[in-house]
Formats: C-alpha cells, sequence, structure tokens
C-alpha cells in the first residue's frame, strides 16, 4: 500500500558538504591491499606501477575524495620503515589483528601516495601512536612532507625527491581498543605529546585527527574536548575522530529477512542521534565549531562469508546494504557543519566494500553505486529539508520510512532519497521551495532484498534512468517547479533538477 508523504526542500543554508566526507577506508586487511588495489608491477593483471587498473578506474569514477591508510587496528602496529625502499630487503611482520598471516610490506609509503595519485585524492595517513615511539612518528611525517632534511633525503634515495602534500593524519587509531587500551585520560596526554611533534614543513599543513570516541562513548569526547584539545582551542588537531558499525550477526550478509532489514535500517538511522550527542559535547567546548568530527569507520558488519578465512572479514553486499550506505550519506550530510570527514569501511574486499576481486575479475557492489548516486553531494551548499512520512513499526519500535538529503552546487539541486520499508512504496510530493528548473532521476533497486552483484552477474544491480518522477512547473514554463513520483521499497532515488527551461 502507497502512502502520501511531503518533502519540503529548502533553500541552501550555507553550510558546505565537505567533499570528504564520502571518503574511502584501506587497511591491511585481509584482501584489502593485496589483490584488492595492488597486484604488483609483475601481475598479468592489467595494472599501472602494481596497482590494479580496473580497481583504480572504479575509484576514480565515483570522485572518491579522500583514502585513508594504513588501517584501522592494523596502523598501530605497523612500522613505517618496514615499508621503504627495495622490496626485496623489507622485513616482514605477523598481521597479529587479522588472520595472523605474514605481511611482507611490499605495500608501503610510497605505493600509498601513488595510489593515490592514481585514484586523484587527497591521502589520509594513520599514525602509530599505539605500539610506535614519538621520534618515528615524528620522522614519518618529515620523510613524507619535508625537503632538505636527513628523512627527505631517505626519501630521495628510495626514488621520491620531491615531498609530498599530506593534509590528513591520524594520531592513533582506537586508542580506547585495539590501539593500546587506553584510558580518555592518559590518550588525551599522549595525543598531545605525539600531535607536538607531528611537525608542519615548509607549505605543508597537517589536519591532525585525535583518535575520538567509540560509539556512544560520551566520556571520551568530553576527556578530549576538555584535555586534550585545550578547551575547545583549535591547533593541536582538526578533528576527533569516531568509530560505529551497525552489526547483525545472525546470518550472512546475502540471508536477508525482514528482521535483518529492519534492524540494519534502524541502527542506520540511530547514526543521526550518535552525530548530534558527540556533537552537542563538542559545541559546549567549541560552540563555533572549528573541530570537526571525523567519521572515519562506519558501515555494516556481517558473518564471513562461509569458507573465507575469519579474519579477512570478506562479506558480500546487498541491496540491504546500499539503503544503509544512503541513510547513512544522507545523515552525515545533514551534520555537515560538524562532520569533516567520514571513510566507510572498507574500500575492496573487506565489511561493506564499493567492489570486490577475484583474481582478474572485479564486481561493484550496490553499496558503490549509492557512492556514484551521491557524488554531486560533494562540496555542495547543503539545503534543510523536512519529510512528513509515516513511520516503520516493528513490536514497540519504530524508525522513519524516508532518508532525504538534498544539496546546491553551480545551480543545481540534488536530492537523493532511501526508501527504507521493506515492503511499502511511498508516493511523495516534493515542494522545492520555489526552486525553478527541470528534473531527472535515478533508481538503484531489486526485485529481492538481497539482490547483489557477484563474478558469475556482475551486473544484476545497478543504477538506472528512472522515469517514475513526474515534474510540474506552475504557472507554465519556467515557472516554480513541484515533484511528485513514486520511491519504491528497498531502493535509492536520486533526482537531479537543473535550472531552467524544460
Amino acid at each position: 500500500m502507497a502512502f502520501k508523504a511531503y518533502v519540503q526542500v529548502g533553500k541552501p543554508n550555507g553550510t558546505i558538504i565537505r567533499r570528504e566526507t564520502q571518503g574511502q577506508f584501506a587497511e591491511h586487511l585481509g584482501h584489502c591491499i593485496y589483490e584488492g588495489f595492488y597486484v604488483g608491477e609483475d601481475s598479468a593483471i592489467p595494472n599501472v606501477n602494481g596497482m590494479r587498473t580496473d580497481v583504480v578506474e572504479a575509484f576514480k569514477a565515483i570522485d572518491t575524495p579522500i583514502l585513508r591508510w594504513p588501517g584501522g587496528c592494523f596502523a598501530d602496529e605497523y612500522h613505517w620503515m618496514d615499508g621503504i625502499g627495495p622490496k626485496e630487503k623489507r622485513p616482514k611482520m605477523i598481521n597479529t589483528h587479522w588472520g595472523g598471516v605474514v605481511e611482507d610490506n611490499s605495500f608501503g609509503t610510497h605505493e600509498f601516495f601513488e595510489l593515490c595519485r592514481q585514484i586523484g585524492c587527497e591521502p589520509y595517513v594513520s599514525g602509530n601512536v599505539g605500539s610506535g615511539t614519538v621520534e618515528e612518528f615524528s620522522k614519518w611525517v618529515e620523510y613524507m612532507t619535508s625537503e632538505g632534511t636527513p628523512m627527505a633525503e631517505l626519501r630521495a634515495k628510495n626514488g621520491h625527491e620531491e615531498p609530498w602534500h599530506l593534509k590528513f593524519f591520524g594520531v592513533g587509531n582506537e586508542n580506547w581498543g585495539c590501539g593500546g587500551d587506553m584510558t580518555p585520560e592518559y590518550y588525551a596526554d599522549l595525543a598531545r605529546r605525539y600531535g607536538t611533534y607531528a611537525r608542519n614543513y615548509g607549505t605543508n599543513q597537517l589536519y591532525k585527527i585525535a583518535c575520538g570516541a567509540n560509539g556512544r562513548n560520551w566520556e571520551w569526547t568530553e576527556v578530549l574536548m576538555r584535555k586534550g584539545t585545550n578547551g575547545g582551542r583549535r591547533g593541536a588537531f582538526g578533528a576527533l575522530s569516531l568509530h560505529e558499525y551497525v552489526w547483525w550477526r545472525k546470518s550472512h550478509a546475502t540471508e536477508v529477512s525482514e528482521d535483518s532489514w529492519f534492524s540494519i535500517q534502524r541502527d542506520g538511522f540511530a547514526y543521526d542521534s550518535l552525530l548530534a550527542g558527540h556533537d552537542r559535547i563538542m559545541t559546549k567546548y567549541d560552540p563555533e565549531k572549528n573541530i570537526g568530527l571525523s567519521f572515519d569507520e562506519w558501515g555494516t558488519w556481517f558473518p564471513v562469508e562461509p569458507g573465507t578465512n575469519p579474519g579477512f572479514l570478506y562479506q558480500q553486499n546487498t541491496m540491504q546494504d546500499a539503503v544503509l550506505a544512503a541513510i547513512g550519506l544522507n545523515i552525515i550530510n545533514a551534520h555537515a557543519d560538524r562532520v569533516h570527514v567520514a571513510c566507510i569501511a572498507q574500500a575492496v574486499n573487506v565489511l561493506q566494500s564499493m567492489a570486490l576481486t577475484r583474481g582478474a575479475d572485479m564486481v561493484l557492489t550496490p553499496t558503490y553505486y549509492v557512492f556514484k548516486m551521491f557524488k554531486n553531494h560533494q562540496g555542495a551548499e547543503l539545503c534543510p529539508t523536512f519529510v512528513g512520512a509515516p513511520e516503520i513499526k516493528k513490536g514497540l519500535e519504530s524508525i522513519p520510512s524516508l532518508s532525504v538529503s538534498a544539496s546546491q552546487r553551480d545551480g543545481a539541486l540534488l536530492i537523493t532519497i532511501a526508501n527504507a520499508s521493506y515492503d511499502e512504496d511511498a508516493d511523495v510530493d516534493f515542494d522545492l521551495g520555489g526552486f525553478r528548473g527541470m528534473a531527472t532521476a535515478q533508481i538503484l533497486q531489486h526485485d529481492a532484498p538481497n539482490g547483489h552483484n557477484d563474478f558469475d552477474t556482475p551486473n544484476e544491480v545497478a543504477v538506472k534512468p528512472y522515469s517514475g518522477i513526474a515534474t510540474r512547473m506552475a504557472g507554465g514554463f519556467g515557472g516554480p517547479v513541484t515533484l511528485s513520483g513514486l520511491i519504491p521499497a528497498r531502493s535509492v532515488v536520486a533526482i537531479t533538477v537543473k535550472p531552467g527551461r524544460r
């Protein structure tokens, strides 16, 4: 049964949706780096300097703005000097967090910056606070960004004379857990110490990201804002990180039920209160919102696919994940005044990934297509939205049926909508607040709630043009626009309204 929903798209409010909020995350975990992004220069799989061409082109096509590396939990056991110099001489290590496999360090600092160069994205490097020294931490920044220093000479010896541009630098990762099991008070002192020795060289200015809270650990944010940032004064840190996954442990990603669907989308909508809660604490110390949130690990987490290494976190990706991704991105947009960075986890072959690879084959996931539909929000001005739609009820719980976000850039309006209902279409009217123009739409949907792409059917789910949105112009051609149409259950729709006459 369809229902009427009213969506009011207001005028831009001056808040810019930062490009970096559609970021990606690549950890030395499973086949994210090796066999995902990197196959080596001698591989038969088409590559440029070891980076597989099909994956790089896919990430270029969604305008990937930022890539976070080397972790994740791996970051706080990673010693960067093991990953430079001739590959045959690089020492090996055990990846104790993820599968206990041997890491040969053939993908290191030089390879990461080369990958970012090919994609055309900003690098986001996470430094080792958990098991590394201040000296090691400091020298890595010097190695990457300085000129005329001992570390710059070492970098040149290893084949890259010019310094790299590095803006985003993480001061540890999950130091409340796998990064050292620290208290917030201890970490706040340590972060200020390590952050002090992450120097700015030449014209390179670091945007330092301190390890923030695990989910709804409000105390961690309170302590970091009060103690780690000197009461909210920007300078030591540009942002605090935040990590929160949407968990479902009862079945695999492709075993979608009405129960799993409701639980996943409910926890996705809960990102709104999560971001708002940390924002409220930060605003006590930083009312001008100079210090951002870096929501740099988010997304779904299911049991691994049968027959795969439990430590590799390989899962399939369905329309259930895609709707969750759209809800998450819409909520991140709504908090654009505080959320400066966000990275879904992870880019390839791990958790809620954009792409899956097997040998020379690559499959793009439904979540990938959501990012493709949303990419024009990057750098656009947020338009406030009001959604009047019935809630979805299950037992004593209820969630919104629709998630909506809108932005305007270069005169064009983008509206992204996710219908979170398992089985009810939404008949929607859009009031565009006097906007004048012509609308086109795209849709991502599948008849089955577990619709997904695999290596036998790689194009089962893909974004397509959508004719289900009607445009009406008050007063004839060139007048104010209203839109109406059907947003099918379990779908994501993107509407672009370009100014002018049709």
